[in-house]
């Protein structure tokens, strides 16, 4: 499928510029703060388009060494859970805490990247 000019990132930034700058400014109460909601979504959305995919691809990665076996990003992550639950892999171990710590810096990259500061 050929790309889209603008893409979209690029219009998700253009909406928020327009919440920011020029509807939430003349909004009070309620819609005033259903439109900044709206805007913060819009930026969710956007980081995720553009950190996902090579988030995923890590993750599969990092999953693939703990398992010790390839797969898809959903399976291996149950697995790997089944096997914490069982006590085969130990709470300790420095991969596990490593995949666990990467894993939840790129939540928190897409959802709110501002904690990744503190």
């Amino acid at each position: 499928m050929p790309n889209s000019k603008p893409d979209a990132a690029t219009l998700l930034e253009a909406v928020v510029k327009y919440l920011d700058e020029e509807l939430i400014p003349t909004l009070a109460g309620y819609h005033r703060f259903q439109s900044r909601v709206a805007a913060n979504v819009i930026r969710t959305v956007g980081r995720e388009i553009g950190l996902r995919a090579e988030q995923a691809a890590a993750e599969r990665t990092r999953l693939a060494a703990l398992l010790g076996h390839g797969g898809e990003v959903e399976a291996l992550n149950s697995e790997l859970a089944d096997r914490i639950r069982a006590g085969t892999l130990a709470l300790d171990d420095k991969a596990l805490r490593a995949h666990i710590r990467q894993s939840l810096s790129d939540a928190l990259a897409i959802n709110n990247p501002k904690w990744l500061s503190r």
